[in-house]
């Protein structure tokens, strides 16, 4: 394949990833903010506010801070990088996965990757449950998480792609 197509396929590449990651999250956080509106028409006393602003706090910094900026962020960032000049046709089609570490990763990785999965499918069925104002309380603390994530997010793919000096294992197996 000559390098004019592997650049392109590269390219094609990252925009999907990003695409893709972006859209997830965009759509979480439209669906849960919908919620956290809606609870706050109903009246809520001093324990409403003490859960609200101790879930945000908590999901601030264990999903937005710890999970996203220091460890999601920087990996989906630099394995944008490597997409554009080492992207395989599988990598390409399933490039939003495969930055996400679903593939091509080690095990370790691709484990915690499912599992994190899971767990998120698994809130999500509880969520379902909780009743108002409770749902749209905790949810806000879900969508802080997530606007901290795409941010962070942004940030690092901002750095791949300008800083030279910028490295973060990409956590690439090819042969996985």
């Amino acid at each position: 394949m000559n390098s004019a197509t592997s650049f392109i396929k590269g390219y094609i590449a990252v925009i999907w990833a990003i695409f893709g990651l972006f859209v997830l999250l965009i759509f979480a956080s439209w669906r849960l903010s919908a919620y956290t509106i809606e609870s706050f028409t109903m009246p809520l006393d001093w324990l409403h506010w003490l859960v609200f602003i101790g879930w945000a706090i908590f999901m601030a910094l264990s999903e937005g801070y710890q999970g996203f900026q220091l460890k999601f962020s920087p990996r989906f960032a630099a394995r944008c990088k490597y997409l554009l000049s080492n992207a395989t046709w599988l990598q390409t089609f399933l490039a939003p996965l495969f930055c996400m570490a679903y593939f091509h990763a080690p095990k370790k990785r691709v484990i915690a990757t499912f599992a994190l999965t899971i767990m998120i499918i698994a809130f999500i069925f509880v969520f379902r449950f909780v009743p108002q104002p409770w749902k749209g309380l905790l949810d806000f603390g879900v969508v802080l998480g997530l606007i901290w994530g795409l941010f962070s997010t942004i940030y690092y793919l901002i750095k791949a792609f300008t800083d030279e000096n910028f490295y973060w294992d990409d956590e690439v197996l090819t042969s996985a």
